[in-house]
């Protein structure tokens, strides 16, 4: 009864090392976004428009963002969920593309893409839910802006396009030229070969004819 009566010790320092019994190694991870910035980043709530049971259903709630990549320009739209950063939303913005607000809340806006985040692509009709007008103002804003810089992206590659097939064209339409030139030079020595050989054979024939009497 003493010892249960006894006040508990401070654990002590024996001054011992025990080893870890699993030494782990640091790992790297990367997220698929090291070659893109991040022109907008914005906590929101994501809805689905389910087809089947013509009703939205929620995708999940995070940080939705605009990547611009650095080398090509494109922008992707990606959303991850604040726990478990599983992807709920990634697709590009093309210059197709149109954001519209959500009639009765001006706090949403809706968009249609073809969707990837689950390794294959849908057809999605997205709603988007923030908490206050002006961040789903700044989206829609940044989501056009975009959607227009790419138009004009598309705009340039195809006149670039056009650009190369009139060059390449024109390439074409030289060599055949100069292969029709050639020719025509050649037919034309060919010819004045033919009449000078002629006229050497006339002229031998006439210098062995015998003297008239």
């Amino acid at each position: 009864r003493e010892d249960d009566d006894a006040p508990a010790a401070d654990d002590e320092d024996t001054g011992a090392q025990v080893a870890p019994i699993v030494r782990l190694e640091e790992v790297a991870v990367t997220t698929g976004e090291e070659e893109e910035d991040a022109i907008l980043d914005l906590k929101s709530k994501l809805y689905r428009f389910d087809k089947d049971g013509n009703q939205w259903k929620e995708r999940g709630a995070g940080t939705v963002k605009l990547l611009k990549h650095k080398k090509t320009g494109k922008v992707r739209l990606v959303m991850r969920q604040s726990k478990t950063l599983k992807i709920c939303a990634n697709h590009y913005v093309l210059a197709t593309m149109t954001v519209q607000e959500h009639a009765g809340n001006d706090k949403s806006c809706l968009w249609h893409a073809s969707d990837f985040a689950d390794d294959e692509l849908k057809d999605e009709l997205f709603c988007i839910r923030f908490a206050s007008v002006e961040n789903c103002k700044s989206f829609m804003e940044t989501f056009r802006e975009v959607a227009e810089s790419q138009k004009s992206t598309e705009e340039n590659k195809e006149a670039s396009a056009a650009a190369g097939l009139l060059e390449k064209l024109s390439v074409e339409e030289k060599e055949a030229k100069d292969k029709v030139e050639e020719k025509d030079v050649k037919a034309k020595e060919e010819t004045e070969t033919k009449e000078d050989t002629k006229k050497v054979d006339d002229s031998e024939k006439k210098d062995g004819e015998p003297a008239s009497t």
